[in-house]
């Protein structure tokens, strides 16, 4: 069931592309602070101080990790309407459904371009769980060669708006990647894409990518079963990428300083979905390790799964990850941990984004 309440607007917090951030008095709580909420003007036009609202506070009442946002679902009083060209829609079916022009529209600039790129040709593929190994990944790629074009490919398997993610609008202002493309019902991106494939050719024909990082939005799920879990888009990756003839790269789930078992040293949805799930080989940066007992509990969890004999295990001596960071502006936390906190999950993206802008560089 979906938790519904209805409020007023009584302060802009921050505004950016596609997204505002606001205060809402929300009826009946006349005791309670005002709440954090989120508006998409692609799917309630612009907001302001005193509008009247209606608020899907279904996540937030039921403590969930959305960042602690209300979510707007409508603004009440005018019409809101939706100028522009584009008869795709995304989010189908739903109160938020949008259009947008894809790539592979009559309509599009881009559609011919798209229908001509059928092979990739070796083009890197960064495949990636978290959305918070995006921009390590990118910054190591650049690190490698600081003239590589790096693309962002946003698949569906969390947040459907881009406009969600600061980090993703921060990496766009700092210029570390040359464009986002948002595939299947993700919405948003400087591209949208249809497909997870045609989404990939846009990266390279459209915005000239050198590297290619698919990952999920924020908010990705799990349910601590083997297959529950929204990273499970990983292993469709790695298959995207090599059908289409792709060089993919797996970006290694690692922690050590996650408190479930199943997530530490390699979390088991890598291992699933690289042991189990990905029909494709895919070249697995291994981040080089400076503790020999974390070292061989690696090595051991990926030939126990299988990793090992279905992909190229590639040892990477990658560089630090927060001077990659700290190179672009950036502050970049998974769960809460930024790299001091958890080294670890942060290495394996930056090993990652160092071999496939080595990849990319033909080095």
């Amino acid at each position: 069931m979906i938790r519904i309440r209805n409020g007023r607007v009584t302060a802009i917090l921050r505004r950016r592309a596609g997204a505002t951030e606001v205060r809402v008095a929300v009826d009946g709580d006349a005791d309670a602070d005002d709440a954090t909420a989120i508006s998409y003007d692609q799917v309630t036009g612009p907001v302001e101080v005193g509008d009247r609202v209606v608020l899907n506070t279904t996540a937030v009442a039921l403590g969930l990790g959305t960042g602690g946002f209300h979510v707007v679902m409508a603004r009440l009083g005018g019409p809101v309407d939706a100028p522009g060209p584009g008869h795709v829609i995304k989010a189908r079916y739903t109160p938020a459904q949008v259009r947008v022009l894809a790539v592979e529209e009559e309509a599009s600039p881009h559609r011919a371009a798209v229908a001509a790129c059928t092979d990739l040709a070796g083009l890197p593929v960064v495949c990636a769980e978290l959305h918070s190994m995006v921009p390590v990944v990118a910054a190591a790629a650049r690190a490698v060669a600081d003239d590589l074009v790096v693309a962002y490919l946003l698949s569906d398997g969390g947040a459907l708006p881009l406009a969600f993610s600061r980090l993703a609008a921060a990496m766009r202002a700092q210029g570390l990647v040359a464009g986002i493309v948002t595939a299947g019902q993700a919405f948003g991106g400087d591209l949208e894409a249809i497909s997870l494939y045609s989404g990939l050719a846009a990266a390279k024909a459209v915005l000239g990518a050198d590297v290619v990082v698919v990952a999920q939005g924020p908010g990705g799920m799990g349910s601590g079963t083997a297959l529950g879990f929204s990273g499970t888009q990983v292993a469709e990756a790695v298959n995207a990428a090599a059908a289409l003839g792709g060089r993919p790269v797996a970006c290694l789930r690692l922690s050590s300083a996650d408190r479930r078992e199943r997530h530490r040293g390699v979390s088991h949805h890598s291992l699933t979905a690289l042991g189990r799930l990905a029909l494709a080989r895919a070249a697995v940066a291994v981040p080089v390790l400076g503790d020999p007992e974390l070292a061989a509990l690696v090595d051991r969890q990926l030939a126990g799964a299988g990793v090992a004999d279905r992909h190229e295990l590639v040892a990477v001596a990658a560089p630090e990850p927060a001077k990659l960071l700290a190179a672009w502006g950036l502050e970049v936390t998974s769960m809460g941990r930024g790299p001091d906190e958890d080294p670890l999950l942060f290495a394996a993206a930056a090993a990652a984004g160092t071999l496939a802008g080595r990849l990319a560089a033909g080095r």
